[in-house]
């Protein structure tokens, strides 16, 4: 049940921005020791048994799916997305993976024509233009600074975008908990058929190391999920790009890494072409709303 509380939600969801950008520069830190792989399969196993008592708190058929296909297709979806997710902020600064990351809900808008069906306007074209287009500034193809290992932060968030729309898909029939549960356990299976091929024996430091970013990682995600809980995702979706603030912050503070000017450029105009979509999803849903009534 939605509650009416917007202050509570926006606090839960500005919590879980800070927990995943220290999640994210745990996992930074480990790729200097371990696969991609490892640490993206660590991450599913808590990911996986904290998805299991979520789903395993609700009555009646909590793990009864109506679409496995598509729950098939959205696990595959994520775990794509986490492993070159990791894959990315491996080789490029974290700000700059977080303001690629911001990608995504562009590509939702772009994606929902052709998998939802939605009309998008003029207004929200020219949104997703800008958007690209600070994309482009941040990547700098052809340029000297071009580093081609921050593709692997775009693929990251065209899976993550494909995942999303997959998730609205199955909204109506199957439950949150349900389709979070079945994309932890189809990404734990695949990647425990790539881990014997991956797997280095960690030693205790790297143990609780990759123990601490999986914990924070699912922690975050049940944040977020609260957090939808008292605030519509249209009013949240402003506060993610907190994000880069943090993620600037963990770069200097660990790494002594700053972003240059031009990430700065393309994240203002990105953050400006998602806080305007955001809003026009707020006003469109109000509009949808008073057709109803």
């Amino acid at each position: 049940m939605i509650k009416d509380e917007p202050l509570r939600g926006i606090a839960l969801y500005v919590l879980a921005t800070i927990i995943f950008t220290v999640a994210d520069t745990i996992a930074k830190t480990l790729t200097t020791d371990l696969s991609v792989i490892q640490i993206t399969w660590m991450r599913y196993l808590v990911f996986t048994g904290f998805a299991l008592m979520m789903t395993w708190r609700r009555s009646g058929p909590a793990f009864h799916v109506h679409s496995p296909r598509l729950q098939l297709a959205r696990g595959l979806c994520l775990v794509c997305s986490s492993t070159l997710f990791i894959l990315g902020i491996r080789d490029i600064g974290l700000a700059e993976a977080a303001t690629i990351g911001f990608l995504g809900p562009i590509m939702v808008t772009v994606l929902s024509i052709p998998l939802l069906g939605e009309v998008v306007g003029i207004r929200r074209w020219a949104a997703v233009a800008a958007g690209m287009l600070g994309v482009l500034i941040v990547l700098r193809p052809g340029a000297g600074t071009f580093q081609p290992e921050s593709l692997y932060r775009v693929g990251s968030a065209m899976f993550w975008a494909v995942g999303l729309i997959l998730t609205r898909k199955m909204a109506i029939t199957d439950r949150a908990e349900t389709t979070m549960f079945w994309s932890a356990l189809t990404g734990l299976i695949m990647l425990s058929a790539a881990i014997p091929f991956a797997f280095v024996l960690p030693n205790p430091r790297q143990l609780w190391m990759a123990l601490a970013q999986s914990v924070l990682s699912s922690s975050g995600q049940w944040l977020v999920i609260q957090s939808l809980r008292y605030t519509p995702a249209s009013i949240l979706a402003a506060f993610s790009y907190m994000q880069l603030l943090w993620s600037t912050l963990a770069g200097f503070l660990v790494f002594s890494v700053l972003p240059d000017r031009w990430t700065w450029l393309g994240a203002a105009i990105i953050i400006a072409s998602g806080v305007y979509t955001a809003n026009r999803e707020r006003v469109r849903a109000h509009e949808k709303q008073q057709g109803n009534a």
